[in-house]
């Protein structure tokens, strides 16, 4: 994607490893390290890699694979490991293992739960934090994401009901008709780019995370996180914090206005362009209105 100066390695982490990549174009004086958390669950970090050209600005931009996800999945099923504790002990051993002592952390979707919840520990050296149209209730999240369904054609919300009432959430008719959901309210970029295809491949040949924590799609929320909600503690949150999300996001205006207004200081952009992946339905503009924020708090 890019042709940026690129690293990649692994950590070890659980008798396994994790993978990440740096893209570094030389970090300026001043300018610090921005952490990038994927989103999911379950998903790896390609789809977020139009983010590579904030190494321009001159820092270090970092992504890493969640254990179980992407180039850190693991070679046998482990469905009792995906926990946000694993993930949050994850973060802290990618820290440790880079020597990344005082950050900016930008989480996208899940990767702002993680993020939110990560914030919770109190870390030390967030000089930033960016949540990228992520919830802080899956709760609400479902009453919303049931909302926009009820607004799809009556045929695609009826195939959905007949197949979810089935249990045939593999079925190739269940799939195209959550895929008219996801060309509306997860990426409008039609086709997806190749990176963000990519990521969607990739979840789909490792479902165990996902299907683990979340479930078969965003609206059919019936893993382990379904009654996750940190709305209460949201305003433990110290660092300087913005979010973003879009116009036609699945993390909708709600959801978005819960997140900022609970974070003492947080700032919200809206994307009117956008749906989940404005950074890479407004890719410019994105990276413009990231690097502005970052850059007033180092």
């Amino acid at each position: 994607m890019s042709n940026q100066p690129v690293h990649e390695g692994r950590i070890p982490f659980k008798g396994y490893s994790t993978w990440y990549r740096i893209v570094d174009h030389g970090e300026a004086p001043g300018k610090l390290p921005l952490l990038c958390l994927h989103g999911g669950p379950g998903a790896c970090h390609d789809y977020l890699t139009s983010l590579d050209a904030m190494a321009n600005t001159g820092r270090r931009v970092i992504y890493y694979d969640q254990l179980g996800c992407g180039n850190s999945a693991l070679p046998h099923p482990q469905p009792d490991w995906w926990t946000v504790e694993l993930y949050i002990e994850e973060i802290n051993n990618v820290r440790r293992a880079l020597n990344l002592d005082r950050i900016h952390l930008l989480g996208q979707s899940w990767g702002g739960m993680l993020a939110m919840e990560y914030m919770l520990t109190q870390p030390q050296g967030i000089a930033s934090l960016t949540i990228a149209s992520s919830p802080a209730s899956m709760i609400q999240w479902v009453a919303e994401a049931n909302r926009l369904r009820h607004l799809l054609p009556p045929e695609i919300e009826a195939t959905l009901d007949q197949h979810e009432a089935a249990g045939t959430t593999d079925h190739p008719d269940y799939i195209a008709a959550t895929q008219a959901f996801y060309d509306r309210h997860v990426c409008r970029v039609v086709p997806n780019p190749d990176y963000v295809q990519r990521s969607f491949q990739k979840l789909t040949a490792n479902p165990e995370v996902y299907n683990t924590m979340n479930g078969p799609n965003e609206f059919h929320v019936v893993g382990t996180l379904k009654t996750w909600d940190i709305i209460a503690r949201l305003p433990e949150i110290n660092a300087p914090t913005l979010v973003t999300s879009g116009k036609y996001d699945e993390a909708t205006p709600l959801i978005a206005g819960t997140v900022y207004t609970s974070i003492p200081g947080a700032q919200w952009v809206p994307f009117d362009h956008s749906s989940h992946m404005a950074h890479v339905e407004e890719e410019e503009r994105y990276r413009q209105v990231l690097s502005a924020f970052i850059a007033q708090h180092e």
